[in-house]
């Protein structure tokens, strides 16, 4: 089955609402909740993200295929979605994209604190102190809230929607995509967004040179987890 092109129109039809619908859940309803009962806004980040937001993704890539006509099946995970048998080269690109995002990430934080000062690195819907005693069990919260949002973006975004767009845009795909991904970021503030351009650009380039939407789960939940389990435990 041919996979068809989509275009900047199309793209952005679907990059706006998930922004949209990132905007006003993290800024209206999860403060909301958090103020009538008294809980930390980052465990309805968890409860809201996971379940308001990353898994709308998950659905919106199953209906895009359904419309496409293609199944949920091991073809159609392999040919359409590109989660294909990782080779060596793969990992060469994947770790090496890793090692180069860190780099520009933490040259680009250390930028913002000598232009602007100390600054909170997470927005204030995801800010929270290290895990003390009495609350280990947001890590019980977090894990399946990680998963939906690992599996909701590289589903949608690299698994549906790059092969499409690189239709569309040719070597240049990457380039929209990582504005169109960077738009669903836009509510994390400007200080984040910023530190985040080298993984969502870099990411962006490496799935479609290797055409192996895996190498984007391995990069964006071998940087995303281990980073929130760092800040846990008061390392970074």
């Amino acid at each position: 089955m041919e996979i068809k092109r989509l275009g900047l129109a199309g793209s952005l039809m679907i990059y706006i609402p998930a922004s949209l619908l990132m905007f006003v859940l993290t800024k209206y309803l999860i403060p909301f909740l958090s103020r009538e009962t008294g809980q930390e806004t980052v465990l309805f980040w968890f409860i809201v993200g996971g379940l308001g937001i990353f898994l709308p993704l998950i659905i919106t890539a199953l209906l895009i295929l359904k419309s496409e006509g293609y199944k949920i099946n091991r073809n159609t995970l392999i040919k359409r979605l590109r989660f294909r048998r990782i080779k060596k080269q793969d990992l060469v690109w994947c770790f090496a994209g890793v090692i180069v995002v860190g780099i520009f990430s933490m040259l680009i934080i250390k930028g913002l604190e000598l232009t602007i000062g100390e600054f909170d690195h997470s927005p204030a819907f995801m800010s929270f102190e290290p895990l003390s005693k009495g609350r280990y069990w947001l890590l019980l919260v977090w894990a399946p809230y990680w998963v939906l949002n690992i599996l909701g973006e590289e589903l949608l975004w690299r698994g549906v929607m790059l092969p499409r767009q690189e239709i569309a845009f040719g070597k240049f795909a990457w380039v929209i995509h990582g504005f169109g991904w960077g738009l669903f970021h836009i509510a994390f503030g400007w200080q984040l967004l910023l530190t985040l351009m080298p993984l969502i650009f870099i990411q962006s380039f490496i799935v479609q040179r290797t055409k192996n939407s895996w190498i984007g789960v391995i990069m964006h939940g071998g940087l995303n987890g281990p980073s929130f389990i760092a800040i846990c435990f008061g390392l970074i």
